[in-house]
């Protein structure tokens, strides 16, 4: 059963790292290059980048997140040497759901804005799109990479006491 927690534990701390890359990438190379483009261009990109993300490997890492951390939750509230770790994973699991519901209630929303005005561009200055969105956007985008950073931070910390690394 220790040998399952571990690398429950591991590949939650796996996950949320490539969750926290991507939203990091974003954050100082994809916005900051958007940003340098004029307003169809971000808009037209924004989109496409949209529809691309949703994937099987995406939501693999995204989703899987939550589902590995729960178990490590489980796992490791259910084997009394291992709960010197739990702290640190209910700490992870917080901030990394604190990520998700922003990313629900800022980002996705933001972003079904944008396709809609994607779609009606003849109607819709792209301008106006780009102002709604880019702004917002980034702000809660800097927000998530960092709890998705925290929460890696406390993975390596349950990993550090569960013994794993360190």
């Amino acid at each position: 059963m220790e040998t399952v927690s571990t690398l429950v534990l591991i590949a939650a701390t796996v996950t949320t790292g490539l969750v926290a890359g991507l939203f990091y990438g974003f954050s100082i190379a994809v916005m900051p290059g958007l940003a340098r483009a004029d307003d169809r261009t971000l808009v037209t990109v924004m989109r496409r980048i949209n529809a691309a993300i949703l994937n099987g490997w995406f939501l693999l890492g995204y989703v899987g997140t939550i589902v590995l951390d729960a178990l490590a939750l489980v796992l490791f509230a259910v084997q009394p040497a291992s709960r010197a770790a739990l702290a640190a994973i209910a700490v992870s699991t917080a901030l990394y759901l604190a990520a998700v519901i922003l990313t629900a209630r800022v980002n996705i929303p933001l972003n079904n804005a944008l396709e809609a005005a994607g779609q009606a561009q003849e109607s819709t200055e792209p301008a106006l799109a780009r102002e709604a969105f880019e702004r917002p956007w980034v702000r809660a985008n800097h927000a998530r990479t960092l709890l998705c950073a925290a929460a890696l931070a406390a993975h390596c910390c349950a990993l550090v006491a569960h013994g794993v690394a360190g």
